[in-house]
């Protein structure tokens, strides 16, 4: 200590502290040494002469130096800091996991980063199935970052989705819900929270109603008339060069059309695209629908290993197809924002969109819709109220011409019940059971979201003896469920309708033996909708032609082999040749 109250010390030259005989790393003795009033240069200018150097070699003490008061900390202290709060720390964490150790079903061990993503196949639904015959039907995966948990069962799946529906309810943040579903704000991928509840109500009571849906019978049974005359057009020349019609095209255009008019108001999608008034044309359109259902299903690197994203070449598809969707939905708003300004007080809602945009102006809702939710919810109800109809009817066709015998038995009730002079409606459907069931069928064996929606626990929960942690994407198998020989019997993958006739099992979500929509409180709220369409195009078909096979086909060469995506299409369109059996008048169309 210097007589003026100042504290001496000497300055490391070159990295060495010569009064302590210790090493003090260059980078540290700049940390330490935050020398307020020294001049440091000014020493080094004045000591580090030869003859300064040549002291130091003879290890000589350096000249000392007058600094503001201070006191510069041993390494080893430091050191000794550190270490202790880092074997502090691992001691909490090993506490903490002992604490949380959960017992998690079987299943095969994840490998690091991958987790169980290489033991997903082309079709993840008959990977999965073919995984729980080995590790039963409650069974723990990993995919990349996330824990899953797969029910495989009819008791599986009541415990998933009634018993603990609560637990299970919230959605994984993936990038389809981020980029087409307008960050979070459909139905579809909304998280759980009062956004979504509000939006449940709202599609239930409000926009798909059965006060709605019985308000638009009349555009349906237009639509589908549509169809048959479009179908009879084609027909004469089919039955007579033998060619056949490629029926998803068809499909696709009634349940497009119709629920175009429904939400929409006219025909959005028509040939010949903008020049037509037109966002879009139906190819493009169909190609949209298409990239939509396959990119919602796969198992995106970049949803499962977050932190590679954007290694992900699946995120700029889906990027670019939310912005394809986003220019189709603005015109739509524009044109319907447009009519309200015009019409003024004398503006009344014509269609589902009008209703949207009215009620997202409700100074009453708990939380404001805005736009983005007016336009996820629209394009919720366009896609799913047109593919996963169009797919299920197309595998009815398939099954029903692979097995000619229970086509003949469905011709046979149309023509007893509805007779050969008219049309079936929507209120012929009660009456015709044999048609309830070969949908009911088709569903058990082919349901268009095999693994239904993704869901996410919210909470912990425990299933019988095991833990289901928070943060865990949860699926139901429902393709496996439908499949089970200890619920359908020996010919569980034979397609026979009449396992269904004078049974009370339903598709409403209520039987977790068929649970073609889910069930519980994420089940599909477009059911309603859903089960109509399907039930009245398909009847019709049946009804209004004889159905063949092309030329030279033979029914044990029609491929059943399914596509990969959210829903579950054939991979190779159905083609099959309708010769009319009705009057002619009756394919005259609206």
């Amino acid at each position: 200590m210097r007589s003026d109250g100042s504290r001496s010390f000497t300055v490391p030259a070159l990295s060495k502290s010569y009064n302590s005989g210790r090493y003090i790393s260059s980078r540290r003795s700049r940390r330490f040494l935050s020398v307020q009033s020294c001049d440091i240069a000014a020493y080094v200018g004045n000591h580090f002469t030869s003859s300064s150097v040549q002291q130091m070699n003879k290890k000589a003490p350096s000249p000392p130096i007058l600094c503001p008061p201070m006191e510069l900390p041993p390494a080893a202290s430091f050191v000794a800091v550190a270490l202790a709060t880092v074997l502090l720390l691992i001691t909490i964490l090993r506490r903490w996991k002992h604490k949380r150790r959960y017992n998690l079903p079987p299943g095969p061990r994840p490998w690091p980063v991958i987790g169980n993503l290489n033991l997903m196949g082309a079709l993840p639904h008959r990977s999965v199935h073919a995984l729980s015959k080995r590790y039963g039907p409650l069974m723990s995966l990993r995919f990349g970052s996330f824990p899953v948990v797969v029910g495989s069962s009819v008791d599986a799946a009541r415990s998933i989705l009634k018993t603990h529906d609560l637990a299970f309810i919230d959605r994984p943040r993936m990038a389809s819900g981020r980029y087409t579903g307008y960050s979070y704000s459909d139905v579809l991928w909304a998280p759980y929270g009062a956004y979504w509840r509000q939006a449940r109500r709202l599609w239930k009571t409000e926009i798909l109603s059965a006060r709605q849906l019985r308000s638009h019978e009349h555009v349906r049974d237009e639509e589908v008339r549509a169809m048959l005359r479009d179908l009879y057009e084609h027909g004469p020349a089919a039955a007579t060069a033998g060619s056949a019609v490629v029926l998803l095209d068809h499909l696709l255009m009634v349940n497009l059309n119709a629920i175009s008019r429904m939400v929409l108001g006219k025909k959005y999608v028509v040939h010949g695209g903008a020049g037509a008034g037109s966002a879009t044309t139906p190819e493009e359109f169909k190609w949209m629908i298409d990239e939509f259902f396959f990119l919602s299903g796969a198992l995106n690197v970049g949803d499962m290993i977050p932190w590679l994203s954007w290694l992900d070449p699946q995120i700029k598809r889906i990027k670019r197809l939310g912005e394809m969707f986003d220019r189709f939905l603005e015109q739509v708003l524009d044109e319907h924002d447009e009519r309200r300004r015009v019409e003024g007080e004398e503006f009344a809602a014509m269609d589902m969109v009008d209703l949207l945009l009215g009620l997202a102006e409700d100074p009453n809702l708990e939380i404001p819709i805005g736009r983005d939710g007016v336009k996820g919810f629209t394009l919720d109800l366009i896609v799913g109220g047109t593919d996963t109809s169009s797919v299920t009817i197309e595998w009815a066709m398939s099954e029903l011409l692979r097995s000619p015998d229970t086509l003949t038995k469905a011709t046979e009730e149309l023509d007893r019940v509805i007779g050969r002079e008219r049309l079936v409606t929507e209120g012929d459907i009660p009456n015709l059971p044999y048609m309830e069931a070969i949908v009911k069928e088709t569903m058990r064996l082919h349901p268009v979201t095999p693994l239904l929606a993704p869901r996410m626990s919210r909470e912990d929960a425990s299933m019988g003896s095991y833990d289901i942690p928070t943060g865990t994407l949860v699926f139901v198998n429902v393709w496996a469920i439908g499949r089970d020989p200890a619920v359908w019997g020996h010919d569980a993958d034979e397609f026979r309708p009449e396992r269904f006739v004078g049974s009370s099992l339903d598709v409403k979500g209520q039987d977790f033996e068929l649970l073609p929509f889910g069930s519980g409180r994420r089940m599909c709220p477009g059911i309603g909708l859903g089960l109509k369409m399907v039930q009245v195009v398909l009847a019709n078909l049946v009804h209004g032609f004889a159905w063949r096979l092309p030329d030279g086909m033979a029914k044990e060469e029609l491929s059943m082999e399914e596509k990969f995506g959210l829903s579950m299409p054939r991979m190779v369109p159905l083609e099959a040749v309708p010769e009319p059996r009705l009057p002619d008048y009756l394919y005259a169309g609206p």
